[in-house]
């Protein structure tokens, strides 16, 4: 028996869902039976020993090729042109115009970081250099 499983293990999924039809048009209980293993065992993808840590990261995928093809519906508007010609100029200008502000200000706000960054740092050295920075509030020395 064991070694009749294995063999349609190597087969792979098809051989099993062959056996198991076969099964229930010649003896049904028999089918119904194969059917029960396959689902328990996990063989068809679902079961008591199925890989429950792979469906976070499938539904994950799934909600990341949603969002991308529904950008890119929003973006050639559903499916190419209005049939309006101005229109559909008007939205591709926009939309540049959008595009074109989301990156100014993803520019302003880098500009912005960094400039607290620097200020955060110049205040640290300043902090330093007047012997104020080098120990906590306890009194011991922190490491540099």
């Amino acid at each position: 028996m064991n070694e009749m499983v294995m063999k349609l293990d190597e087969l792979g999924r098809p051989a099993w869902i062959g056996l198991m039809v076969v099964s229930f048009i010649l003896v049904w209980p028999v089918g119904l039976a194969i059917l029960a293993f396959l689902l328990w065992s996990g063989r068809m993808g679902c079961g008591s020993r199925m890989n429950k840590g792979r469906w976070p990261s499938l539904f994950a995928d799934k909600m990341e090729r949603t969002a991308s093809a529904w950008s890119n519906e929003v973006r050639t508007g559903f499916g190419g042109s209005s049939g309006n010609r101005a229109f559909d100029e008007y939205r591709e200008a926009t939309l540049k115009r959008l595009e074109e502000e989301q990156r100014e200000f993803r520019d302003f706000l880098e500009n912005l970081r960094h400039a607290k960054d620097r200020a955060e740092f110049d205040q640290f050295m300043s902090s330093r250099k007047n012997g104020t920075g080098g120990s906590e509030a306890g009194g011991t020395p922190q490491a540099v």
